[in-house]
């Protein structure tokens, strides 16, 4: 395990009173303990918080015209290493809990039925399983090129497969899709990677098999640790880190920073 300590600032140029959702606190959970948050509006205006079906954690507030500043930060304790476990076997779809049933399904960006010959194309040789997956996850890494620079935005699992590249959020919708159209249940993860080079928001997606949940990363060349989890959705439109309603908003800055510390938060 070790200490991570992440830092997020957004800023938006607001023109008119602008609802908002961020989705910015980190979860606690089996590998991830969050010892330390500061989160921090100007201007203060009354936030909001609750959990989505996903267990996310999201903050509701109306931002007033002007510059509106966001700045999080966390010291993390998280595995230095994820989880593999090649040959842990397909889950029978009876077995599957009730609360994994829904990431089998097609959703807005991960049309898993448009992909059912490709994914048993891609695995005619693997055990069904885990090892399935490290197919889909290795034929991506082959096949699809990661360019955080892509001129393309917001694809679906069908557009990412025909433009052959995209962002990170791009490549694990192709991953999900292809393991649901197997009926692997596959969610859309969205969090920090430390070390990611350029550094981001970062996303990967998650399989269920062998009874539990395994990452997968198509943009790294191995399996990474360091690794902090913001939310879990079926994809994309789940796990915005901010969902603005009214005129389009972009941020007018961003910065992400992810450090390694030397031991406890003091």
């Amino acid at each position: 395990m070790i200490w991570l300590r992440t830092h997020c600032e957004l800023r938006f140029d607001v023109n008119v009173p602008t609802p908002f959702i961020l989705m910015l606190r980190p979860r606690n959970g089996a590998n991830q303990w969050v010892a330390r948050e500061s989160y921090m509006l100007k201007p203060s205006v009354p936030v909001f918080e609750f959990t989505d079906d996903y267990g996310n954690l999201c903050q509701r507030l109306i931002a007033p015209p002007g510059l509106l500043s966001v700045h999080t930060s966390a010291d993390i304790h998280t595995s230095e290493a994820i989880d593999v476990c090649p040959g842990a076997p397909f889950e029978e779809i009876q077995n599957l809990p009730n609360a994994v049933l829904t990431f089998l399904l097609p959703t807005r960006y991960c049309e898993s039925d448009r992909f059912i010959d490709l994914a048993r194309e891609l695995v005619a040789d693997a055990t069904p399983g885990y090892d399935q997956v490290a197919a889909i996850n290795q034929w991506i890494r082959d096949n699809v090129r990661f360019n955080p620079d892509s001129p393309h935005f917001q694809m679906s699992a069908v557009q990412v497969n025909q433009a052959r590249e995209g962002v990170c959020r791009e490549l694990a919708h192709l991953g999900i899709a292809l393991c649901r159209a197997l009926c692997i249940p596959a969610r859309m993860v969205v969090g920090y990677l430390h070390g990611l080079i350029p550094m981001d928001f970062h996303a990967w997606f998650e399989a269920y098999v062998g009874g539990r949940w395994y990452s997968f990363d198509p943009t790294q060349p191995e399996p990474r640790g360091g690794r902090v989890i913001v939310a879990y959705g079926h994809d994309a439109a789940d796990v915005a880190i901010f969902t603005q309603f009214g005129p389009a908003l972009s941020p007018s800055h961003m910065s992400v920073a992810v450090e390694r510390l030397s031991g406890p938060p003091k």
